[in-house]
C-alpha cells in the first residue's frame, strides 16, 4: 500500500544521491524533512526540494560540529528569512561535545533568539544528555506561540519527556526509540498520541536493507502499532494529523 508516510528527521543530503532519494520521496510519498547540519548545506538542499510536494529542507547548525562551525551561525541567521522550517539543531552533553557545551548553548541561544524574532518557524532539535538545559533554553529564548518545537530522537526522563509536552513541544520517533523498553514507555505513557511524528534520521538509523532511507519510516510505524495498542493504519493517519496540524497556523 502507498499510504502517504511522514519522515520528519532525515538527512537526505548525506545519502550518495540526493536527487535519487528525493525522487523516491515523492514517488513513495513519503513527507520528508530533510534536515542539514551546516548552513552550508542549504542552498544544495532548499534546491533539492524546491520542486517537490513532500519534501521540505532545513536549516541548521549541528551541535556536534560547532567547534569546526559555530562561525557560520552568522551565516544561518542570514539565511533564516529564506525557510520556515529549522534543524538540525539542539545541545549535545554526551561524553565526545561535553567540552564545547558553552559554544553550544551560544549557537543554540541564537537560533532560539532568531526563531522568536521572526516567529512561525518549525525546529527539530537534538537533545542527547541535554534535555533539561534544551528545555530551559526553550523556556528562556523562544516564547510560546512564536514557534514550535519537535524534539527529534529524545531520549529524556519521563519527567523530561512530561515538561516537554507541557511546554507544548511534539516528538519524532524512530525505530531505535521504540526498540528501547525505557525509551518505548515514555512514548507510551507520556507524550499523547496526537503530538507522535515519525522519523527515521537516516543515514544514521538501520533500515531493511541498510541506512535507513525515508521509506523505512514504516519500520516506526509496525512498532508503533502494538505499543500504543492500536492498529498501524490508524497510527498512520494519526502521525499524518499530527504533521498538518504542526505545519499550520
Amino acid at each position: 500500500m502507498n499510504e502517504p508516510l511522514v519522515d520528519f528527521h532525515c538527512h537526505l543530503d548525506l545519502f550518495p544521491d540526493l536527487k535519487q532519494i528525493v525522487r523516491e520521496c515523492e514517488a513513495r510519498r513519503v513527507y520528508t524533512l530533510a534536515v542539514t547540519t551546516t548552513p552550508r548545506a542549504w542552498a544544495r538542499n532548499r534546491d533539492a526540494a524546491a520542486a517537490t510536494k513532500h519534501v521540505r529542507a532545513a536549516l541548521g547548525i549541528h551541535p556536534q560540529l560547532v567547534t569546526t562551525h559555530g562561525n557560520e551561525i552568522e551565516l544561518w541567521e542570514k539565511l533564516l528569512p529564506e525557510t520556515r522550517y529549522v534543524g538540525e539543531v539542539g545541545l549535545d552533553a554526551g561524553p565526545a561535545h561535553f567540552k564545547s557545551l558553552p559554544l553550544q548553548r551560544e549557537v543554540f541561544r541564537r537560533v532560539l533568539e532568531a526563531c522568536a524574532t521572526l516567529g512561525d518557524r518549525i525546529l527539530s532539535v537534538h537533545s542527547v544528555r541535554a534535555a533539561t538545559p534544551v528545555l530551559d533554553m526553550i523556556e528562556a529564548h523562544l516564547p510560546p506561540g512564536r514557534s514550535k518545537v519537535v524534539l527529534h530522537w529524545f531520549s529524556g526522563s519521563k519527567a523530561e519527556a512530561r515538561r516537554a509536552v507541557e511546554m507544548g513541544c511534539w516528538f519524532s520517533v524512530n525505530v531505535p526509540m521504540l526498540s528501547n523498553e525505557r525509551i518505548a514507555s515514555i512514548i507510551t505513557s507520556v507524550i499523547p498520541l496526537d503530538r507522535i511524528l515519525t522519523e527515521t534520521d537516516g543515514p544514521f538509523a538501520e533500515g531493511l536493507s541498510g541506512p535507513a532511507r525515508p521509506k523505512d519510516v514504516r519500520m516506526a510505524l509496525d512498532l508503533c502499532a502494538p505499543a500504543l495498542g492500536i492498529e498501524r493504519a490508524e497510527v498512520a493517519s494519526h502521525v499524518l494529523r499530527n504533521m498538518r496540524g504542526l505545519l499550520t497556523v
